[in-house]
């Protein structure tokens, strides 16, 4: 049987969630693992379960439309200073961690107390 374009949408989603599920497993410090188009919209992302959310729906809406936009913009520099491998920004109680792979964006959201971040990052690049 011959799968639809739909279905291989549902897969792709599914295989994402899974990637999700498995970041957050990493550590128990990751609060939210997200995939995010180059158009900002969400395609799949988990909360830790019983934790309360830091941003509300529009600022989560507004904060992915910016780094889908600087996402799209850094792709003009690949050629000139190479590939991304990732992008860490430090806030007062989150440290965001952003990676891409194949068109699409993994954000990530770890606690500030967490003091292993390189080996989370090993880590999240083995899943993606």
């Amino acid at each position: 049987m011959v799968k639809t374009p739909a279905d291989k949408w549902k897969d792709t989603i599914v295989k994402y969630r899974k990637q999700c599920q498995s970041i957050l497993k990493i550590s128990k410090n990751i609060r939210y693992a997200g995939v995010v188009n180059a158009y900002g919209r969400t395609l799949t992302g988990m909360v830790k379960p019983n934790l309360k959310p830091l941003l509300k729906s529009e600022q989560v809406k507004n904060e992915f439309f910016i780094i889908s936009t600087l996402m799209s913009l850094r792709k003009e520099t690949v050629s000139t200073v190479g590939k991304l491998e990732h992008v860490i920004l430090q806030h007062q109680k989150v440290t965001i961690v952003i990676l891409q792979k194949n068109n699409v964006t993994f954000y990530v959201s770890i606690d500030r107390k967490e003091k292993g971040l390189d080996k989370i990052l090993s880590s999240i690049k083995k899943v993606i």
